[in-house]
């Protein structure tokens, strides 16, 4: 079975984050161990897994993503790669986000069409602090698909200096884990605002761009900054970039893909 390795919101290889693609001959999906033990081998933030749907009127393929140690709801950059995978535009049905779909744009980007993240302001939990090691301004639920604690904090070079207690940010609750968020410092570098997302629970201590965050990241900037068509840079070590424009109960996600790497699964 063909496998490759594509790095997503980003115009370059070894930026960006990296997510496996795997595309089935057969609509019907293997067994979900399978799928969670090549995912676990890959060893990515998350691998996807494609379905064709000949029968299906409105969506062209199946798609499901599995982080190292679970499945999960909602994956931007893996969405990306496989749509950079089996060309734009494209139809993506999935289990828990309806139907997703994929059009290629100007200067080879492809535009994600996901839903909104409902935003729910909570009180700032105790544990936040210490867990990220910065005090946080607000604290924000986003619903049950991202289900993230979206935290903001005072500037973006608080973001960029981070340095979590992983084993805490584990601790805080079920969910997903934090997106961490402040404006840019200076917009007329390229971006509105920053983030960095840590999911230790799902076996990644911190991703590198993350496209489900930005359902949250959109509606929460464009509410501060009165603008529906934003850009957030990913502060991680590999970086990436984000467009968002805030469409009511949709948000699209535009960025590019590269393939660094296509070989065979044999197992």
């Amino acid at each position: 079975m063909r496998i490759r390795i594509v790095d997503a919101f980003t115009d370059r290889p070894f930026a960006g984050n990296p997510a496996g693609v795997l595309v089935l001959d057969s609509p019907r999906f293997p067994d979900d161990r399978w799928l969670q033990q090549v995912a676990a081998e890959v060893n990515h933030a998350e691998t996807a897994f494609l379905a064709p749907l000949p029968d299906d009127p409105d969506a062209d393929w199946a798609l499901r993503w599995f982080a190292p140690t679970t499945e999960v709801r909602l994956c931007g950059h893996a969405t990306l790669a496989a749509a950079h995978i089996v060309g734009a535009p494209a139809r993506f049905r999935t289990l828990h986000s309806g139907v997703l779909t994929a059009a290629a744009v100007a200067g080879g980007a492809i535009t994600l069409d996901f839903p909104t993240a409902p935003l729910t302001r909570t009180a700032v939990p105790a544990d936040i602090a210490p867990a990220i090691g910065a005090e946080p301004l607000s604290v924000h639920g986003t619903g049950e698909n991202v289900g993230d604690l979206l935290v903001e904090v005072a500037d973006e070079e608080t973001v960029r200096a981070l340095e979590p207690d992983m084993a805490a940010v584990a601790g805080l609750a079920s969910r997903r884990g934090l997106i961490v968020t402040a404006p840019a410092e200076d917009p007329a570098r390229g971006y509105d605002f920053v983030s960095r997302c840590f999911f230790p629970n799902q076996g990644i201590p911190e991703d590198p761009v993350t496209g489900s965050a930005h359902t949250a990241l959109a509606p929460f900037w464009s509410a501060r900054l009165g603008r529906e068509d934003l850009t957030g840079l990913q502060a991680s070590a590999r970086t990436g970039l984000v467009r968002t424009a805030l469409r009511g109960d949709r948000v699209l996600l535009t960025g590019t893909a590269v393939t660094v790497i296509d070989g065979e699964l044999h197992a």
